[in-house]
């Protein structure tokens, strides 16, 4: 389960990357860089702040292959994404979820606190998403008012609450993904926000 989670989470924010690139009319090239650092920004950073290095997609070459068929799909299927707002957001919360696992789990394997975990958990899930929004000039959306990375501190809480119900895994994985992607398709929905600051 968490094999597959990690491809979905790849997948998604690949194509998230694409479509983001796409809608900023960058050239083939462009978007594919835009896909790929989308995919493995988050996981980049994770692996050498834990000095795990090479980094994970340096040493095994799947998660390239899954980004190549990611962006293959995007360019394929462009035009199916008519409603490229809805499905940029579904494949980033998507995303979201499943890379918010992902950094937790690494750090538990390696013995950190659980509080260090979440923190790994939301960069490994949001900094992909913070490379893509500096590179496509935009203003990343872990600094708007939009809640984003809160909820992979929610997530990771609830991660740890359930943990100690000695939960099968995969039975805990599905549990907090689905938390963190209902939590973020609802505050889209409903427009939960953070309050913004501003200066007198």
């Amino acid at each position: 389960m968490f094999h597959l989670l990690d491809i979905i989470g790849t997948i998604a924010f690949a194509l998230s990357g694409a479509l983001t690139a796409m809608s900023k009319k960058l050239d083939l090239f462009g978007v594919f860089i835009i896909a790929f650092v989308t995919a493995v920004g988050g996981g980049t950073l994770r692996d050498v702040m834990i000095g795990r290095t090479p980094v994970g997609w340096m040493l095994d070459l799947e998660y390239v292959y899954f980004i190549c068929i990611a962006f293959v799909l995007a360019l394929v299927f462009r035009k199916k994404f008519d409603r490229l707002r809805t499905s940029l957001l579904l494949f980033d919360t998507i995303g979201l979820g499943v890379f918010t696992l992902i950094g937790l789990e690494k750090g538990i394997n390696i013995g950190l606190h659980p509080v260090v975990c979440i923190a790994l958990g939301t960069m490994t899930a949001c900094f992909g998403g913070v490379i893509r929004d500096i590179l496509c000039t935009e203003i990343p959306v872990i600094f708007r008012k939009e809640i984003y990375a809160t909820i992979c501190i929610l997530g990771g809480i609830v991660f740890f609450m359930l943990k100690k119900f000695n939960l099968d895994n995969d039975i805990l994985y599905l549990i907090t993904s689905l938390v963190i992607i209902s939590v973020r398709l609802m505050a889209v929905k409903f427009k939960w926000y953070l309050p913004t600051l501003e200066k007198n």
